[in-house]
């Protein structure tokens, strides 16, 4: 429910760990101190020996009602300081924030909003990464409430959100201590545990993670992620996740995050730089881990190498292998691209950099707008090449994304295809088959192969041109023409109806259009009955995507006269005509009583 506390109710405690972080601390403060919310900023210097104790005091002489500082002795990590800075926060909300790294300008404001909005626990900001790589998943769109075990934002685990307070101190929530990394994530999991409501914010960087230059910070020491300490680290996690789930699809549902990113990534590019010894340790940890908490639902959420990781934890040279291919660059280059008929004959050369062999090879397609809607097409090996061909025809209307995909062993690596092609190549035409207008493209930004099925994101070649337009009964303008699109005439059923469009207002009138044999067309619009002011004529036609507009082409000489008649003691006047340069068909409206007329006579 909505907040009613009083004026004075601080709104956010933001709680700041600090240490040896002096040259960040001006962006990290300033950042918090623009906040256009009621808070309150709790900074724990952590035994800083380089200033950073100094220019704190300094900040909180200056902001006396906004910046607390507490000094401790050093603690050895993030998690002691952050419980001591929790334990001196008053507001509504806490949210954690690292000393190197800052809020976006209208952060807590839009995430206590949505709190505040929902009765949310927790509420996900959107993390943007500079040098540092930032959880993107569970930041596609925003949500009111998004259910755990329905979403993504279990995947997200780091403590950079705003939590609800009254949660935290009511269920003990605490960070773990003496661990030098994952102690946020035991916290973070325990409140994901109890919290009622969780939001996201997806459409604003609300948190901004920044990599020290100086490889200074935590998480970028190189012991930081060692494989043992960490599999050692994620068991209490998961005991604290697994107290408070019961067994059955929730649980699975989490425990695949932490096979997925936490168990059975020890066994990728970490493992190929370890020694046979330490390969031997690592493969043993994650087997106790898979004996513990694996289970068939688990198995069934995991993607095809780690479920044959979890078959091979007793063959080492089988997951280096594995660890191998998943590493291995998708080496692709596009070499031929036409039409063959209604198909599109995709030429090129694909395989795992490093790996010799592979078994097989195949063109993907995989829908824009619905990315779980994929279609394999099965691809002809001559040489080092391959061949594919797509039935255009048969697809979807929609953007499809072509990806060539190399399987060995059992697992499949993929990569977009197109941007690195021979030179020389270009997409063929657009084709109109049946009732959708096929249209391949290279995409703007990297330049890989895409098709547009129906005119979604890439402009429709056509014309619709004037034949010609006359006068009919009941002062009625009777336009003829034909159209094309693609270089092909469409069905009679694909014409669909006439868009006038006032050039000013941008108001819209249609009219209906009667197709004809060939690609002709003829309407009877009734013109007279257009509000006063210039409006422009397009054909519209249904290419099997959003609907085509083509402006109406149109030749002077073919263009009916102007025509005035009277009408409920109006004077209608109705001027059709070819606009310069292109050529293309509009209509001036006039409407005059008898008194102006009479006005502009004696003007």
């Amino acid at each position: 429910m909505p907040a009613t506390g009083n004026q004075d109710e601080v709104d956010v405690s933001v709680v700041i760990p600090a240490h040896n972080c002096r040259e960040y601390l001006d962006r990290c403060l300033t950042s918090v101190l623009v906040q256009r919310i009621k808070k309150e900023i709790v900074v724990v210097d952590d035994g800083s020996t380089d200033g950073s104790a100094e220019l704190l005091d300094l900040y909180a002489s200056y902001h006396k009602d906004s910046i607390r500082v507490v000094h401790i002795e050093r603690s050895g990590g993030a998690g002691h300081p952050r419980n001591v800075g929790l334990g001196h926060a008053t507001g509504r909300y806490v949210f954690f924030c690292d000393a190197d790294d800052y809020l976006g300008p209208e952060a807590l404001e839009r995430m206590v909003a949505m709190a505040d909005r929902n009765g949310s626990d927790i509420v996900l900001g959107k993390i943007v990464g500079h040098g540092r790589r930032a959880p993107v998943s569970m930041f596609q769109h925003s949500a009111d409430r998004a259910e755990l075990g329905d979403s993504a934002v279990y995947n997200s685990l780091c403590c950079f959100k705003l939590f609800r307070r009254d949660l935290l101190e009511r269920h003990r929530i605490r960070f773990g201590e003496g661990m030098p990394v994952g102690e946020d994530i035991l916290f973070t999991v325990h409140a994901y545990c109890h919290a009622g409501v969780i939001s996201v914010v997806a459409d604003y960087d609300c948190y901004h993670l920044v990599s020290r230059p100086d490889g200074s910070s935590v998480m970028q020491q190189p012991g930081s992620r060692d494989p043992i300490a960490w599999l050692t680290m994620i068991r209490e996690p998961i005991r604290v996740m697994a107290g408070h789930v019961e067994p059955g699809p929730l649980r699975d549902h989490l425990l695949r995050r932490h096979f997925r990113l936490d168990v059975f990534a020890q066994l990728g590019t970490v493992f190929l730089e370890s020694d046979d010894i330490r390969r031997k340790d690592i493969a043993r940890e994650v087997a106790a881990l898979c004996d513990e908490w694996y289970t068939p639902g688990v198995h069934e959420r995991l993607g095809a190498i780690d479920r044959q990781r979890a078959g091979a934890l007793d063959d080492i040279d089988r997951l280096v292998r594995l660890a191998r291919i998943e590493s291995a660059t998708v080496r692709r280059r596009l070499t031929g691209l036409r039409w063959d008929g209604a198909r599109l004959l995709v030429t090129g050369a694909a395989r795992l950099d490093g790996i010799g062999r592979d078994d097989g090879v195949a063109v993907v397609l995989r829908s824009r707008h619905t990315p779980h809607t994929e279609l394999f097409v099965p691809a002809q090996r001559k040489g080092g090449e391959f061949t594919a061909r797509v039935e255009t025809s048969t697809l979807d209307s929609g953007v499809w994304d072509l990806r060539v995909a190399v399987e060995l062993e059992g697992v499949v690596r993929f990569g977009r295809l197109g941007a690195e092609r021979e030179s020389g190549i270009t997409c063929p035409p657009p084709r109109l088959f049946g009732d959708r207008v096929i249209l391949p493209y290279f995409t703007k930004d990297n330049g890989n192969l895409s098709i547009d099925v129906g005119g979604h994101v890439v402009g429709v070649p056509g014309t619709a041109r004037l034949i010609r337009a006359r006068w009919g009964l009941g002062n009625r303008l009777v336009v003829d023409g034909e159209v094309t699109v693609a270089g092909t005439t469409p069905a009679a059923a694909q014409i669909r109806r006439i868009v006038w469009r006032e050039r000013q207002t941008g108001r819209e009138r249609t009219e209906p259009v009667t197709a004809l044999p060939s690609g002709g067309f003829t309407a009877r619009p009734a013109v007279g009955k257009l509000t006063p002011g210039t409006w422009d004529a397009y054909l519209e036609l249904d290419l099997g995507g959003p609907p085509a507009r083509f402006r109406i082409e149109a030749d002077a000489e073919a263009v009916a006269p102007p025509r005035r008649w009277w009408f409920a003691a109006l004077l209608r006047t109705v001027r059709p005509y070819a606009t310069s340069g292109k050529g293309r068909l509009s209509t001036v409206v006039r409407r005059l009583t008898p008194g102006t007329i009479v006005r502009k006579i004696w003007r």
